[in-house]
């Protein structure tokens, strides 16, 4: 363009439409180079809220097997495997994007993405001629790794298929055809020769990708789990009698129900000894020889036009004469260290100035109700004796283990990992909370520690952010997560010190 039989003038002219069009080149490469930054930007912000969202639905999962069992008890260990798998997985790869950032010093805070325009970090570290280095074997073995493992954990199950085969898809290793319609290894095609701020965001669309399965994944299961739990197949029928043993020629009586009992629920028919209302199966009938005796029949049900039958069998036992006692904490079914834990302790057909009850710790407030304090060791024995009638004495025992007081649990604004402007920030109280103990226990917040990335950890006493802690959450920037630690509280309802209270973080937006 610069040569040939051109005048000067027109030379020149060629000359400065090269140089002009090289600049735009230039450009264009700086705004490619800030675009990738930008989607790298994303998707880790997406990685940070999907690992937050993934806990908060593992943790009503896990509550959900811990209270219903079943499906839901199969689906969370499902899910653990899966968790897991990504966990370390994301790990890994948080690995290679710290290879990629050598000798990247970040401006303000932030990538300079424009100046990452190198591969050379990779390159030297992945590849060997045209194959792969020992560290680029190293990410392929982490990837087939992760592949199988979530092809174990997940198994056959078609509620998570198309899961797995997104994952397959997402992570194919295959060789690639490049844009001669040549094949090509799997990491040089994506990586080889890339900027550096390219790949960084290759790897974070990875660690986005093993996430969303996860997320995926634990979705599914609670959802599976819950159309189980729900469907009429799965319904237990539970025989509820007055009382567990009756005396020879009394009148037994009492209903059968359904585990997940209400109004609602519409049997077409009932087979068994008593007659259907509203729901439920009242029984009467009249004890038999002293013995065990059953109680059995059938519901039926009509679900999506099939006609389900829903078997129950019930036991109760005729005694002469009562030889037991019935024992039960009225919390839960361990007393804690620390705290009054009320009994209800009585001895079946024997009035309650004829039973006494004893253990360590434990003393009579009101009929039939005591308060246990428990001591030390793993757990207690309380001993019943009871006076019949005819006088003679009989006598009982149970074992209750003894757990400690759970860890208050620390939270800002009411959340453990809470989100939200510097302003609202500032102003967020810090509390702590025993949760899942169901004894009145009130907490109160002394003191804490506010750490802002960048900035020096500041003690506040109080509950509240005081002029330190405001003056270093203004200077914290969006994305930076702050930590409240070392919390301090004091309690009430208690007779002795909690555990150490849990830390809380706040993400800037």
């Amino acid at each position: 363009m610069a040569g040939g039989k051109l005048t000067p003038r027109q030379k020149m002219i060629n000359l400065m439409y090269l140089v002009f069009i090289a600049m735009l080149a230039m450009n264009m490469s700086k705004e490619v180079l800030s675009a990738f930054g930008l989607m790298n930007e994303k998707f880790e912000g997406a990685n940070t809220s999907a690992k937050a969202t993934n806990e908060q639905m593992m943790l009503a999962l896990d509550t959900k097997a811990t209270e219903a069992k079943g499906e839901f008890a199969v689906a969370a260990a499902t899910a653990h495997k899966v968790e897991a798998a990504t966990k370390k997985f994301y790990s890994f790869v948080e690995t290679l994007k710290a290879e990629v950032l050598v000798g990247v010093e970040p401006e303000e805070g932030k990538l300079p993405y424009e100046a990452m325009d190198k591969a050379d970090n990779l390159d030297n570290s992945w590849f060997t001629g045209e194959g792969y280095s020992k560290r680029g074997k190293e990410v392929v073995a982490a990837i087939e790794t992760f592949k199988n493992e979530m092809k174990a954990a997940l198994g056959n199950e078609k509620k998570y298929a198309a899961i797995l085969n997104e994952v397959t898809k997402k992570f194919d290793l295959s060789d690639v055809a490049n844009k001669e319609g040549l094949k090509d290894k799997y990491l040089n095609y994506h990586f080889k020769g890339f900027p550096a701020i390219a790949s960084l965001a290759k790897l974070s669309a990875w660690q986005n990708d093993a996430k969303k399965a996860e997320s995926d994944v634990i979705s599914a299961a609670l959802g599976k789990a819950a159309v189980q739990a729900a469907s009429y197949s799965n319904y237990q029928a539970i025989v509820v009698l007055e009382k567990n043993a009756y005396f020879q020629g009394e009148a037994v009586k009492g209903k059968v129900v359904l585990g997940r009992y209400d109004e609602n629920t519409k049997p077409t028919s009932f087979q068994g000894p008593g007659k259907l209302e509203n729901g439920q199966a009242i029984i009467s009938t009249t004890a038999g020889g002293v013995g065990e005796q059953n109680i059995n029949g059938q519901f039926t049900f009509l679900e999506d036009g099939k006609t389900i039958p829903l078997k129950f069998e019930g036991k109760y036992v005729v005694v002469p004469r009562p030889n037991s006692a019935t024992i039960s904490a009225d919390k839960m079914n361990v007393v804690y260290r620390g705290v009054p834990n009320p009994m209800s302790i009585s001895f079946a057909g024997v009035a309650d100035n004829n039973v006494n009850a004893s253990a360590p710790g434990m003393s009579k407030t009101g009929n039939g109700k005591y308060v246990l304090r428990a001591g030390s060791g793993a757990s207690v024995m309380i001993n019943v004796s009871a006076k019949l009638p005819d006088g003679k004495v009989v006598s009982d025992k149970k074992e209750f283990r003894i757990k400690g007081l759970p860890a208050p649990t620390g939270k800002i604004r009411g959340e453990v990992a809470a989100k939200g402007s510097k302003s609202n920030l500032a102003v967020c109280s810090i509390s702590a909370v025993m949760e899942d103990f169901d004894f009145p226990v009130t907490v109160n917040v002394t003191q804490f520690n506010v750490k802002v990335p960048g900035q020096p950890t500041i003690v506040v006493s109080g509950s509240k952010m005081d002029g330190r802690a405001q003056a270093a959450i203004n200077k914290a920037q969006r994305g930076d997560v702050v930590v409240i630690s070392e919390i301090k509280a004091s309690f009430s309802g208690i007779d002795q010190v909690a555990k150490r209270v849990s830390t809380c973080t706040y993400e800037v937006q």
